[in-house]
């Protein structure tokens, strides 16, 4: 299966995030660009511990992402990094950044349509 960046549909587009996906045989194939000093933590608020509870492997194209999970440890990925992050997490990036995500279609949707939620949309 092949899908180019330019032709996933934007499933969420706020000031200084784009994130496009797709489904792929039952995950979720995600192509996220976010602006410097972007924070999923704030509209993660609601979902248990007010964290992301979706699992995602992910590949960082430029900038750096910052990740921090439910028991206060904290990572960075940087370009060319791989990641894989369980459920209990949040994110952030201090600077622009890309990044490539796959997550389980299910739990993507249910984190995305909460996100939505949270902004209105």
């Amino acid at each position: 299966m092949y899908s180019a960046k330019e032709s996933l549909p934007v499933t969420l587009e706020l000031p200084g995030v784009t994130i496009r996906s797709t489904p792929w045989h039952g995950m979720a194939a995600l192509y996220v660009t976010l602006a410097a000093g972007s924070d999923f933590t704030p509209v993660l608020k609601g979902l248990p511990d007010d964290l992301c509870q979706c699992p995602h492997w992910g590949y960082v194209l430029k900038g750096t992402l910052h990740l921090r999970y439910k028991d206060g440890r904290e990572e960075i990925a940087r370009p060319g990094d791989m990641w894989c992050t369980p459920p209990g997490h949040t994110a952030w990036c201090e600077d622009d950044c890309e990044y490539i995500e796959f997550s389980p279609e299910r739990d993507s949707n249910h984190v995305l349509a909460h996100v939505r939620k949270q902004v209105g949309q």
